[in-house]
């Protein structure tokens, strides 16, 4: 499903993505040690089963994909068209546009995976949602982009940059 939600945010804007799965393993193995310390003690509570409201969450993150993000592309396709066009003014607008959606999308994120149950969830939600607002803020990578080329090979590196903390919860279970 990973593959899916990144493959949605993409569909508009001529960009392909998938996140890697390497890295939401590697970061929940990262956290597991924790966890089986935790566990590795007795206990007569069960650890607690979140996958019910992640779903939810998920689900609610979903228009993320086909909203914020989608029209973040379409801006940047904008973008990189009126600077080929050497339209300095109207570039930097569309720029200024893509950067908008993307504050609006670190605020959904922010706002509906600070709803799940499970604090790693939320954890994931604060740093893809910070990761996104960072980019809105220092847009060096924008500047990177002069051409369609560009824009397949920066963005589609962004996607996976800004959303694999979140992409981890809302994996492959459904």
């Amino acid at each position: 499903m990973r593959r899916a939600i990144l493959a949605a945010i993409a569909g508009g804007t001529l960009l392909t993505g998938a996140a890697c799965d390497s890295d939401a393993n590697a970061k929940a193995e990262g956290a597991s040690p924790a966890r089986t310390a935790a566990t590795a003690a007795p206990s007569s509570e069960p650890e607690p089963d979140y996958s019910a409201n992640t779903q939810l969450v998920c689900g609610k993150l979903q228009s993320l994909y086909t909203t914020e993000l989608r029209a973040f592309g379409t801006a940047m396709g904008r973008m990189v068209t009126y600077k080929e066009a050497k339209q300095t003014a109207d570039a930097e607008k569309a720029e200024a546009t893509a950067a908008g959606q993307l504050k609006a999308a670190a605020t959904k994120i922010r706002r509906e995976t600070a709803a799940a149950a499970d604090p790693d969830f939320q954890a994931a939600g604060k740093v893809s949602a910070a990761k996104l607002e960072s980019s809105a803020a220092n847009r060096r990578y924008m500047d990177r982009v002069k051409s369609m080329s560009d824009l397949n090979k920066t963005v589609q590196a962004q996607f996976a940059e800004w959303l694999t903390p979140v992409a981890g919860y809302c994996g492959t279970s459904s």
